[in-house]
């Protein structure tokens, strides 16, 4: 089995599609003219100004859900990681990824938005990939294999979310913990079990919820204790920052070579990471409520940031500042050790390196802190995962006629989510990683390519937005007047909010006459 996913995670992983989200994230900064920068005003004001409504969440809880996936197990052990068998120059490759993904995600999650519909049981927001293929194109002769592409993908989005991935974060926990504290991996597994269930049962509410607590605080204590320690170790931050660069592009002797591994390791991890182009970010995108799709792709690109070029570059400080790493050759444990660092013999690659570089500043704090943060990233991340499987089921679930049937079929993926963590808990790393890696990889190339054939309505939206704005608008959604077909949703909103106009304006000519 160990074999066979290796050789099918080799495949998936292929150059190829390091390329093709490399690729992806160019070509969408050239064609919304780098609005990954252009637009960061746009950005914050939104995070800051959105409401959540009867049926969608605020635009700060949508981009809390988005973090809460985001934010994990990634971006403690997978950039340990990356570290380990890319060299320090794959972290410059996880910020290239940040940055170009920065405009994917705003296409794939603008696109959430403008196809999203309501769930007709519990009347939240729906959306995602698996909806924006089969309606993008529903109106031409290509809609029968649209559907089929959309099926896939989110049976693809359903194991990868309910199966393979949450095994990643359980494992990531249950080793952090053993390592502070000795707890048994099974009772900690037993443990995240039982909290994601009493979570999971009040759904997307109670989810946005826990995560607009957790996240931010967690988030901002890990950066503040990341700056300490770069600044505690102030005279090498040249260094570090030089390391990185210079390994990047292969001009380090010590890693001379590396290259091409640098480049792998560094998209491979920052995808998983930032997610950008996998396709988890528009289910988050699309339960948020707003007045265009477009501010809520805004919301979405800032994401990505505060993910990579935050979170992931604090734990990558205080790996390489303390030197708590080992890199290895044939990108194995098992093989020749390239760079040997600062850190003891026998600590595994993983959630160790940022723990024992925690340590070397902090004695005896590294372990508990270190803990306690990948405890509470991965917890709301599993949490994200069981959101972005249940959106998926939900898209099959609009064809099933008894509301019995649908409600069993939730309950099911809630008791197979469950038993994901419980045996993510106590299986090998190399076990969990090796599904995650599959599950991420399988669904960023549904997403990426379908995005490159479906991005003419996201950037209408942006164009429209735009426009608006220049007219001193709140930017309204009508996707009548743009051109885009099939955005029903939105066409009936549009539609309620012109005749709401026409009523008051009645209102207001009786009230002058």
């Amino acid at each position: 089995m160990a074999d066979f996913l290796t050789a099918l995670n080799n495949i998936i992983w292929s150059p190829a599609l390091v390329f093709l989200c490399l690729g992806a994230g160019l070509y969408f900064t050239v064609v919304t003219r780098g609005l990954q920068v252009r637009c960061i005003p746009d950005m914050l004001s939104q995070i800051s100004k959105g409401k959540k409504s009867e049926h969608g969440v605020s635009s700060f809880e949508s981009l809390m859900i988005s973090l809460a996936g985001r934010v994990g197990i990634g971006n403690i052990a997978g950039v340990a990681t990356a570290i380990a068998f890319g060299g320090p120059g794959a972290v410059f490759w996880m910020w290239a990824m940040a940055f170009l993904g920065s405009a994917t995600s705003f296409i794939e999650c603008t696109l959430g938005q403008i196809y999203k519909e309501q769930d007709r049981d519990t009347g939240e927001y729906r959306g995602g990939p698996a909806f924006y293929i089969e309606k993008s194109l529903k109106h031409t002769k290509a809609a029968p294999f649209m559907l089929v592409y959309a099926i896939v993908f989110a049976i693809a989005m359903i194991l990868a979310t309910s199966y393979f991935l949450p095994g990643i974060q359980s494992n990531g926990v249950a080793a952090a913990v053993e390592n502070a504290w000795g707890v048994s991996v099974g009772w900690t597994g037993v443990v995240l079990a039982v909290m994601l269930a009493i979570i999971i049962i009040g759904g997307i509410k109670r989810i946005a919820n826990f995560a607009s607590l957790v996240v931010p605080f967690m988030a901002v204590a890990y950066i503040i204790i990341a700056l300490i320690i770069l600044f505690m170790n102030f005279s090498q931050i040249p260094e570090v920052f030089g390391l990185i660069f210079k390994s990047a592009f292969n001009l380090e002797a010590g890693f001379s070579g590396m290259l091409g591994l640098a480049i792998m390791w560094g998209v491979k991890r920052g995808i998983y990471s930032n997610e950008a182009g996998q396709g988890t970010g528009p289910q988050a995108a699309a339960a948020a409520e707003v007045s265009h799709p477009a501010k809520q792709g805004f919301v979405q690109a800032f994401a990505v940031y505060v993910d990579t070029l935050f979170v992931c570059s604090a734990t990558a400080f205080i790996i390489i500042s303390t030197d708590m790493y080992k890199v290895f050759e044939n990108e194995s444990e098992d093989g020749p050790v390239r760079y040997a660092g600062a850190i003891p013999d026998g600590v595994a690659v993983g959630p160790g390196y940022v723990q024992e570089g925690m340590n070397s500043t902090f004695s005896g704090f590294g372990p508990s802190f270190v803990a306690v943060a990948i405890a509470f990233f991965a917890f709301t991340t599993i949490l994200a995962y069981y959101y972005l499987a249940e959106t998926n089921l939900a898209y099959f679930n609009r064809w099933i006629k008894s509301q019995t049937a649908r409600r069993a079929l939730i309950w099911l993926l809630r008791v197979l989510i469950i038993v994901s963590v419980l045996y993510g808990a106590v299986t090998t790393p190399g076990a969990a990683w090796a599904l995650g890696d599959i599950g991420v990889g399988t669904t960023a190339w549904l997403n990426v390519v379908a995005i490159l054939f479906l991005q003419v309505p996201a950037l209408k939206a942006l164009k429209d937005y735009t426009a608006q704005k220049k007219q001193g608008l709140d930017p309204q959604f009508d996707p009548e007047k743009i051109g885009i077909k099939n955005a029903d949703f939105w066409v009936e909103r549009a539609k309620a909010r012109k005749a709401a106009e026409a009523n008051k304006a009645q209102l207001t000519d009786v009230d002058e006459s």
